[in-house]
C-alpha cells in the first residue's frame, strides 16, 4: 500500500481504495476529489471485497485513507456492530447518472435508520408514475455507494425486500435491515413500513 494520503480537496481525477474489515466481513471503499466514489458490502475475504471494487473503479490506487474516509469508514465499522449511525453527510460522487436516477439517490438518502419504503412510494415522492418503480429498483441496483445511499431501505411491493446487488444478495439486505430494528421473515418486513423520513 502507498504512503501517500489524498484527501478530499485533491485537484485530480484519480481514485483511490482502501480495504477495512467489520463483524460482517470485508469492505472496499473508493474516493475521489469530490467524495466517496464506490463502497463494496462486507464480503467474505479481502480479494473478493478488492475484485468487486476494482470491476468499478479499475485504475484506483491503494492507499492510506485520509481523515475524511477513515472517519466514513469507522462509521462503518460502529454501523456493522449495530450502532446507529447516519452516513446523510457523507460527501459521494455518484459518476453520470440520469437525471431521474440523481433525483432518485436524493430522496433515499433522506430515509433515516429504520425507515423504509417502497420503489413505488419512491417514485411517488418524486411525483412520477407507478410506472416509474421499475426505474426506482434499477437506480438502486446501480447505486455505486449502498448503505451511504441506504438502498437497503427501500422495498418492492407489500413489504418483500427485493433484490439486491451487492454480495450476499437479499440476505445482506435482509441482515443489514435487521441491524436497524426492520425484522424480516421469508423475504418479507413483518412490520408495518415506517415512512418517517419522506413524509408519507
Amino acid at each position: 500500500m502507498s504512503g501517500r494520503t489524498p484527501i478530499f480537496s485533491i485537484m485530480t481525477g484519480e481514485s483511490f481504495y482502501t480495504l477495512f474489515e467489520t463483524v460482517a466481513g470485508f469492505v472496499a471503499i473508493g474516493w475521489n476529489a469530490k467524495g466517496i466514489n464506490s463502497l463494496r458490502l462486507p464480503a467474505g475475504s479481502k480479494a473478493e471485497a478488492e475484485r468487486a471494487l476494482l470491476r468499478r473503479l479499475p485504475s484506483a490506487q491503494r492507499v492510506v485513507p485520509p481523515p475524511a474516509v477513515q472517519a466514513v469508514i469507522d462509521d462503518a465499522v460502529r454501523y456493522f456492530a449495530g450502532e446507529r449511525v447516519d452516513f446523510a453527510q457523507v460527501p459521494v460522487d455518484l459518476g453520470r447518472q440520469e437525471p431521474f436516477f440523481e433525483r432518485v439517490y436524493a430522496a433515499v438518502r433522506q430515509l433515516g435508520w429504520g425507515e423504509t419504503a417502497t420503489y413505488g412510494a419512491i417514485a411517488k415522492l418524486l411525483e412520477a408514475g407507478p410506472e416509474f418503480a421499475r426505474d426506482v429498483g434499477q437506480a438502486m441496483a446501480g447505486n455505486p455507494v449502498p448503505l451511504i445511499v441506504p438502498c437497503h431501505r427501500v422495498t418492492a411491493a407489500n413489504g418483500r425486500i427485493g433484490g439486491f446487488s451487492a454480495p450476499g444478495g437479499a440476505h445482506s439486505k435482509a441482515l443489514m435491515l435487521g441491524i436497524e430494528g426492520v425484522e424480516v421473515r421469508d423475504g418479507v418486513v413483518t412490520r408495518d413500513m415506517p415512512q418517517l423520513g419522506l413524509g408519507f
